[in-house]
């Protein structure tokens, strides 16, 4: 059954009619059984379900730390730290994957033997909006297709997620933590990852970097061995195999001194 819900044209299908001026009508449900809390955002403008689902914040509600050595969170989300090993393959929940495979790019996935894997995996009831994680010049961002696929548990054990999924990812050179990737991977019903900036530029920390139209969604950042010391709670509850509740421009690490 997962064939044909994973399957493009219903994503591009589903997609369509979450731009409709219809599709407000799920807008009270969908708010009431997800439990979504928009006193945060500005839902002044929202003309279709797509509008509600990636609703802007209001002024001053996500702050960036100014510290030049803060490692802050890209986006709301339940983060997960994840050694890289040597040979590149690491678990994420009941899936393991390649990085080599992950980023269709050997010598860039070498470059991250040792260092850390941050995923932070948004639910439905998520801000979904998100931002570069750090200052720096970002590459131009490269597109990879796939299946469109959900990121509940029942299909983790049926067919690999990440390896499947839609995803786009931008290297971005930064000063205090060095190259790193920051990548949005789409699920199923995602038929868009929307970034602002698809070329090469210069970025801050705490632009907006884009957003996801509906689905659940992810957001991985990798980064090279010894460049950051995590948040002692955060690392805690990776190591017991628990995901840790962040929002965006919380910070989560300091930049390892050299």
């Amino acid at each position: 059954m997962l064939r044909p819900l994973a399957s493009r044209p219903v994503s591009a299908l589903a997609g369509a009619f979450m731009e409709t001026r219809l599709s407000r009508l799920l807008i009270p449900v969908f708010k009431k059984v997800n439990h979504i809390d928009t006193a945060d955002c500005d839902v002044s403008q929202v003309r279709c379900f797509n509008d509600f689902f990636c609703r802007p914040l209001l002024p001053g509600r996500r702050t960036f730390s100014e510290d030049a050595d803060a490692l802050c969170a890209p986006c709301d989300g339940l983060l997960t730290l994840i050694p890289v090993d040597e040979d590149t393959v690491f678990p994420v929940k009941q899936t393991a994957f390649s990085l080599k495979r992950l980023l269709r790019d050997q010598k860039l996935a070498a470059y991250y033997a040792g260092g850390t894997a941050l995923v932070f995996r948004l639910t439905v009831s998520h801000y979904h909006r998100y931002a570069y994680f750090d200052s720096g010049r970002k590459s131009k961002d490269r597109r990879i297709a796939g299946v469109y696929h959900t990121v509940q548990p029942v299909a983790l054990s049926v067919r690999p997620v990440f390896t499947e999924n839609s995803r786009c990812y931008t290297v971005i050179d930064s000063p205090v933590f060095g190259k790193c990737v920051q990548m949005e991977v789409g699920a199923m019903l995602v038929g868009r990852i929307k970034n602002h900036v698809p070329g090469k530029a210069a970025v801050k920390r705490g632009e907006e970097k884009g957003h996801f139209l509906y689905g659940g969604s992810t957001i991985i950042l990798l980064m090279p061995k010894d460049s950051a010391d995590f948040a002692p709670e955060i690392r805690k509850a990776s190591r017991f195999g628990e995901e840790y509740p962040v929002k965006m421009g919380e910070r989560i690490g300091t930049c390892r001194k050299k």
